[in-house]
């Protein structure tokens, strides 16, 4: 378990043991990060001024731990920019060969790549599912306990086509043969 940063005070309040906290330290508590210390998690410390959010950095000691899937737990609260730049994070191709996923206050985001099969989705029927392709078209796609399927199909970036589709059986899928495509799942259903 990583926390980057403030996810600390995330892990604390569910009763999380953290086994490396990594990032600048400009939002953690030091009582907090001294708490963790002395339960035997490896602290890094960064300095403020780098090139990588603390989310990076905490990606970079999953990889060197090899991950082969990342949880994301928050990383959408605070500031927008700070928001958008996470979830790009999580698309970026030099995290290709991890299974990432997002999980906020808002909803669920995973990234699903090309050609890895298809992939179920969790879920109810009347949830809302939205297909977003991310750094160029996702191509192929095939969609299975969607309202509105698709069958093969492209999504190019930037199109809004894939937003708000509903889940309408109990086991809903995707699959893709080339490209990435973020699958959001907001709580709440259509409410």
């Amino acid at each position: 378990m990583i926390a980057a940063d403030s996810g600390l005070h995330l892990a604390a309040a569910l009763g999380v043991h953290v086994d490396r906290v990594v990032g600048d330290f400009d939002s953690a508590d030091p009582a907090t990060v001294g708490a963790a210390e002395a339960a035997g998690a490896a602290i890094e410390r960064h300095p403020a001024a780098k090139d990588a959010t603390d989310l990076e950095l905490a990606f970079d000691a999953a990889l060197e731990h090899g991950a082969g899937l990342v949880v994301v737990a928050g990383g959408a609260g605070g500031r927008l920019d700070h928001f958008l730049a996470n979830v790009a994070l999580l698309a970026s191709p030099r995290f290709a060969a991890v299974d990432i996923e997002m999980l906020t206050n808002d909803g669920r985001v995973r990234v699903l790549r090309g050609g890895r099969g298809p992939v179920a989705l969790g879920g109810v029927p009347g949830d809302l599912l939205s297909l977003i392709p991310v750094g160029g078209p996702a191509l192929g796609i095939t969609t299975t306990g969607l309202e509105y399927p698709l069958h093969g199909e492209a999504l190019p970036l930037g199109t809004s086509r894939g937003v708000s589709n509903v889940i309408v059986e109990t086991t809903a899928t995707v699959e893709l043969a080339d490209g990435a495509l973020l699958v959001v799942q907001p709580f709440g259903g259509l409410s």
